[in-house]
């Protein structure tokens, strides 16, 4: 067994540091980000990792130099977050654990650029880490199929959890049998961090691409100026006749503008550039998620207009 410094700090993480620790490996230190505030006036909040450290009875620090002073024969990172400066590397050896088959989706969100890209297999790689980013050699790898209509947290705790057995599998003959690794092959591409606006339905576009913008658990959209968040929802090709009742009885696909919101007998369909989005559950602006229809029920009057302001009802 080795004697291991473990960085990391999401809940994507936890399963790592556990299998290590179930597995018998020494877990001299735990490096995870600092504790964040949780509002105003509110405590410490802990990352998943340190919380999880603390319960294993794990030192923890957020000091990322600590990490070469315990006399570790091997760093492992998951999800760490944080870019590991050469001078780190250069006095501990470091593999990482990452979310997809490389070289593609190198970088941060590797989870939500497959879901994104409308890929139907992703993976995860134990790579030596490197200064480049996620440029590593590969020492073992598995090949993951993503469920169809699956979503970005879904899939990401099953990575977790197939990266923790692969990466006590990688280790069980111990750090010092690691070899040198496979170089990677082929054209890489990266899964930059997305942003708010990345979140951002548009309804111009196609609904395929807008079902896996939901996928990504974060879709929002506005409806008379306020904030929709939309959780659950499917890609239809087609609609047929609109039903009468408190959404704007124009059929989705017929004319509407996109963001155009229809009933189709039990269905709420949002009109798009391409086929409509059939919206199964939301969460309205400082209310609870509730299912589409009840939440289409409560307009009385007046047409819904999703991405537009409110002079628009």
């Amino acid at each position: 067994m080795a004697r291991l410094v473990f960085l990391g700090s999401p809940p994507a993480a936890v399963p790592s540091l556990r299998a290590l620790v179930d597995a018998g490996h020494d877990v001299a230190l735990v490096v995870s980000r600092a504790d964040t505030r949780r509002g105003r006036g509110g405590g410490a909040s802990p990352s998943a990792v340190k919380q999880a450290a603390l319960e294993l009875g794990l030192a923890v620090t957020d000091r990322l130099d600590d990490a070469v002073q315990i006399g570790a024969e091997l760093g492992v990172v998951v999800a760490y977050g944080r870019i590991v400066p050469t001078r780190v590397l250069d006095a501990l050896a470091m593999i990482n654990v990452h979310f997809s088959l490389l070289p593609r989706w190198r970088g941060a969100a590797p989870v939500e650029r497959a879901v994104l890209a409308g890929d139907d297999v992703t993976g995860v790689c134990v790579m030596r880490l490197e200064a480049g980013l996620d440029t590593g050699p590969v020492l073992a790898s598995r090949r993951v199929d993503m469920a169809p209509g699956e979503h970005a947290d879904a899939l990401r705790a099953r990575l977790a959890e197939i990266g923790a057995a692969l990466l006590v599998e990688t280790l069980a003959p111990g750090a010092a049998a690691l070899g040198p690794g496979t170089p990677q092959e082929g054209e890489p591409t990266y899964a930059p961090k997305l942003g708010v606006e990345d979140l951002r339905l548009d309804w111009d576009r196609p609904a395929v691409e807008l079902d896996r913008v939901v996928r990504l658990d974060r879709a929002w959209t506005t409806v008379h100026g306020r904030r929709l968040l939309v959780l659950e929802a499917l890609a239809r090709a087609d609609a047929g006749p609109a039903d009468t009742g408190p959404a704007d009885p124009v059929p989705a696909g017929a004319g509407a503008p996109p963001g155009t919101v229809t009933r189709v007998g039990s269905a709420t369909l949002v009109s798009t550039g391409a086929g409509a989005l059939e919206l199964l559950r939301v969460q309205p602006e400082g209310r609870r998620p509730m299912d589409a229809a009840d939440w289409v029920r409560g307009w009385r009057t007046g047409s819904i207009r999703l991405g537009t302001a409110g002079a628009d009802r």
